[in-house]
């Protein structure tokens, strides 16, 4: 079969958008490292980042578990960030490092002294590793502790067991008032977005047109009195 001119065009621009494709990972990857070398609090230094098609992943080493989470969230919030993998690894500094005892007395410590942080949440340390356990009423409590753990000097990382305990109202109560709370929050279009409730776990579903916009939708869900649990199935379509 001869080949035609339509041939070539369509070489041409497939060609053209694997450029454009590869360009537009370059770019997110500069944007992403730019970002991560704009946060004071993260040394970007041994970061390396990828990025393909939306999804960045982070690889080297950090001081802290915090600058991981850190760099997480630094990614996250780059416009055309889809999802971030942090492979990154925490390294603790010889002056930070602590036996598990001292560590979880310095967890324990820094939770009792958060008064947000219910007297039932305690702490576990193996190897600089913190396993949170206990009780709470509320997501944010859970949340709060896991922040605080995470922020002290020579925690590797957090694994959050804390278990949510709150009487359960029923799931049409609880369905209605996180629709009111999507709808009255001017950064959502609760158009787009779907709330189902079944035992205390919330489904929430849609599409939303950033990270902001994701964090606010799945933040309201759990504001709802009686959540334990959050389904996210928040689509980020750019």
């Amino acid at each position: 079969m001869p080949f035609r001119a339509t041939d070539a065009n369509l070489l041409a621009v497939k060609s053209t958008n694997e450029r454009e494709s590869k360009m537009s990972n370059d770019k997110l990857e500069q944007n992403v490292t730019d970002e991560l070398f704009w946060d004071p609090k993260v040394d970007s230094v041994a970061i390396a980042v990828s990025a393909d098609d939306g999804a960045v992943t982070l690889r080297g080493t950090v001081g802290s578990f915090r600058q991981k989470r850190e760099a997480s969230q630094d990614a996250a919030r780059v416009y055309g960030v889809k999802r971030v993998e942090n492979d990154l690894e925490v390294s603790i500094l010889t002056e930070d490092r602590r036996e598990d005892a001292e560590l979880r007395g310095a967890v324990l410590q820094a939770l009792m002294l958060d008064s947000v942080v219910p007297a039932t949440i305690d702490a576990k340390v193996q190897d600089g590793f913190v396993t949170l356990t206990g009780t709470a009423t509320w997501q944010f409590e859970r949340e709060e502790a896991d922040f605080i753990a995470a922020n002290v000097a020579g925690v590797i990382a957090v694994d959050n067991e804390i278990v949510l305990v709150a009487p359960t109202p029923s799931a049409v109560d609880v369905k209605h008032s996180i629709k009111k709370a999507l709808e009255r929050n001017a950064k959502l279009d609760a158009d787009e977005l779907f709330v189902e409730s079944k035992n205390g776990t919330i489904t929430v579903s849609g599409t939303v047109s950033s990270w902001l916009e994701h964090d606010e939708a799945v933040s309201a869900a759990w504001a709802a009195p009686g959540v334990t649990r959050v389904d996210d199935r928040i689509d980020v379509d750019y």
